[in-house]
C-alpha cells in the first residue's frame, strides 16, 4: 500500500491501513496479541471502505474516475485481447497516439478494439497528450471502423478522456468536423458497436467513440459534456464550485442510467477499479462479451436502425 494513492475523502481508511502495515512490520511469529489487533483493525478499514464508497457523492465519483491507478486502454487489451495488432495512421495527416485502435481476439471473436489512451506516467502521458484527441486521432478511429465494417467485424470501444485536445492546430485542422465525422460513422455502422466509459467520459470527444448499439459504464466512471471543473467556470466564474457542478450535471452511471444515456452499469470492485485492476478488467470483459453475443449475428439494417433510435430519443419530450 506504500505506493498506492489515497484520495482526499479516504484519509480515514489510508490512517487504518497505514496502521496496519505498520503492526504488521513489528508483528512476531506467534505474537497473538499483534494479531487480534491486525484482524480488528482490517476489519474495521475493510467496513469503512464499503461504508464509504457506497455512498460516493458525484464529485468523488469524479475523482475516482480520474485515478491514476485505474486500468488504462492497454492493461485492457494485454489482459482480454489476444494477438492485437495495433493500426496507426489516419492517413490524411498523422498518427495520434491519444486514440489507439488495431484487430485482435476477444475471447476467441475478431474484433476492432479502439480507445483512448491516458498513458501511465509522465512519458506517456505526454506522448499520448493525456489521452485528449486530435482530428487525426478521430479520423483514425473512422478509418478502423469502416475497417471493420468492410470484413464484418464487430467494434468495441473503450472511453477514457477528459475530452478533445482543444489546442489551436487542432481546430485549425478540423477538431469539431473530426468529431462530427466520428460520430456519424459510429451511428452508420453496419456492424455491431459496443463502447464502454471506463473513467472519463467527457464531452464530444467520448461520444465520437461511444455511439453504440450498447452503452456500458463503470460504476465509478463519470460521463458528462463538460468536466465540472469547465462548468463551474461558466456558471460560477468559481473552479471552487466544481463539486456543486458535478451534482447538478447528473453525470454518474447512476444517473445516466435513470435517463437512458446508457445501458449497463458495470460493477466496480469494493474500492474502485484501482485497487483491483485484474477483477475490474474481467468484470468488464464479461459485459462486453454479454453484449456482442446479442448483437453479432443481427441484420445491419437493423443494428442500424436501433442504434439511431437508440440516440434521438434521448431527451425527446412527449408534447
Amino acid at each position: 500500500m506504500s505506493l498506492y494513492t489515497f484520495l482526499d475523502f479516504e484519509k480515514p481508511i489510508a490512517e487504518l491501513e497505514t496502521k496496519v502495515k505498520e503492526l504488521r512490520a513489528l508483528m512476531q511469529p506467534g505474537d497473538l496479541s499483534i494479531e487480534d489487533e491486525v484482524a480488528k483493525l482490517e476489519a474495521k478499514a475493510d467496513q469503512l471502505l464499503r461504508q464509504t464508497y457506497a455512498r460516493l457523492s458525484p464529485w468523488q465519483k469524479t475523482q475516482v474516475a480520474r485515478h491514476q491507478g485505474r486500468p488504462h486502454f492497454r492493461d485492457y487489451v494485454a489482459r482480454l485481447v489476444d494477438d492485437f495488432t495495433p493500426l496507426a495512421g489516419d492517413r490524411m495527416f498523422g498518427e495520434d497516439a491519444a486514440i489507439v485502435g488495431g484487430l485482435g481476439r476477444f475471447r476467441g471473436r475478431a474484433v476492432m478494439v479502439i480507445g483512448h489512451e491516458k498513458g501511465a506516467d509522465t512519458e506517456s502521458r505526454l506522448r499520448h497528450n493525456f489521452g485528449m484527441a486530435k482530428p487525426e486521432g478521430y479520423r483514425k478511429a473512422v478509418r478502423l471502423m469502416r475497417l471493420a465494417e468492410r470484413f464484418r467485424l464487430p467494434v468495441v470501444t473503450l472511453v477514457d478522456t477528459a475530452g478533445a485536445y482543444p489546442g489551436i492546430g487542432a481546430e485549425e485542422r478540423g477538431q469539431a468536423e473530426a468529431i462530427a465525422r466520428s460520430t456519424e460513422c459510429c451511428l452508420d455502422l453496419g456492424v455491431p458497436v459496443v463502447a464502454a466509459i471506463v473513467g472519463e467520459g467527457g464531452s464530444g470527444g467520448a461520444v465520437a467513440l461511444a455511439a453504440a448499439n450498447r452503452v456500458l459504464m463503470f460504476e465509478h466512471a463519470v460521463y458528462s459534456v463538460i468536466s465540472p471543473e469547465g462548468c463551474a467556470s461558466i456558471l460560477w466564474h468559481s473552479a471552487e464550485k466544481s463539486q456543486d457542478a458535478a451534482s447538478a450535471m447528473k453525470l454518474t452511471a447512476q444517473d445516466l442510467q435513470r435517463l437512458k444515456v446508457i445501458d449497463t452499469i458495470v460493477a466496480e470492485p469494493v474500492g474502485g477499479a484501482h485497487r483491483s485492476p485484474r477483477e475490474a478488467m474481467d468484470t468488464l470483459g464479461d459485459s462486453i462479451g454479454q453484449a456482442l453475443n446479442e448483437l453479432v449475428g443481427r441484420d445491419p439494417m437493423a443494428l442500424k436502425r436501433e442504434r439511431r433510435e437508440k440516440f434521438l430519443e434521448m431527451g425527446r419530450v412527449a408534447i
